[in-house]
């Protein structure tokens, strides 16, 4: 169900965020926004459906799931493959989320 909820909100994201790019640095019409504005406000109400007691360790897991997500938006809507830095930079990502999930915590 987690994984679901990560990976719904970074479609979510990417998508608002790409609108804001298309409108701004490609110049698409500024009703771009609209879809964008929407699209964000649904990643941020996503987040909060993560089962988790403290938010920072919900958006520190979420982050490495941004990356991976970004790396897949490059390839299957721009067109362009991730090389090896992408690759790499994504693994290191998801050393330090599971650094950040599965440390051991003092009671």
């Amino acid at each position: 169900m987690v994984g679901l909820i990560y990976a719904s909100a970074a479609l979510a994201e990417i998508g608002g965020c790409f609108a804001v790019w298309a409108w701004w640095r490609s110049g698409a019409s500024a009703l771009w926004l609209v879809p964008g504005a929407v699209s964000l406000a649904a990643f941020a109400f996503l987040l909060t459906l993560v089962p988790t007691d403290t938010a920072g360790r919900a958006y520190a897991a979420y982050g490495v799931v941004y990356i991976c997500a970004s790396l897949v938006w490059l390839w299957a809507v721009e067109g362009a493959r991730p090389d090896r830095w992408d690759l790499i930079g994504a693994a290191l990502a998801l050393a330090g989320a599971a650094v950040i999930l599965f440390g051991p915590r003092a009671a």
